[in-house]
């Protein structure tokens, strides 16, 4: 079975409240609500974590060290400033989705780099909430990749 850990960085956990314009009116509670139905509906062991602290952050990538197979990963801001959490990810070698709620190229300049996306399996960004159901479904197609047929 698959375990994937979805990691989510700062002001995440105000999801529904926060510039619902850009967000979205659906609450973290109800993305991981989301993906725990979807991950169940695959046979994929899934699990949560949110904090607004990088430290924090960085110590849950290390945990996930042979532990987890895959990571869904919405840094927040952290996406911009954090080489603590690039790094971390490059440390624990389990492949990553890199996933935004909104469309950070349609956003503020700064929004537009991530120190993350180089080294992600893929970046989903622009669909809400969606995005995390994208991402799983990536993630689990890059690490159990279906059977095709030799033509």
């Amino acid at each position: 079975m698959l375990k994937i850990s979805v990691i989510n960085g700062p002001n995440l956990n105000m999801l529904g409240d926060r510039e619902v314009g850009y967000y979205g009116a659906v609450s973290l509670e109800d993305i991981n609500a989301q993906l725990r139905m979807a991950a169940k509906e695959e046979g994929i062991e899934i699990d949560f974590y949110q904090s607004n602290s990088e430290g924090e952050l960085v110590t849950f990538i290390q945990t996930c060290k042979g532990v987890t197979d895959g990571i869904i990963i919405n840094p927040g801001a952290y996406t911009h400033t954090s080489i603590a959490i690039r790094d971390a990810l490059l440390a624990v070698e389990i492949p990553f989705v890199e996933v935004h709620l909104s469309n950070v190229y349609a956003r503020e300049e700064f929004r537009k780099s991530s120190y993350l996306s180089d080294k992600a399996v893929g970046v989903i960004t622009g669909f809400g909430s969606f995005g995390y159901i994208f991402a799983l479904e990536g993630i689990r197609q890059r690490l159990n990749p279906p059977a095709t047929a030799l033509c």
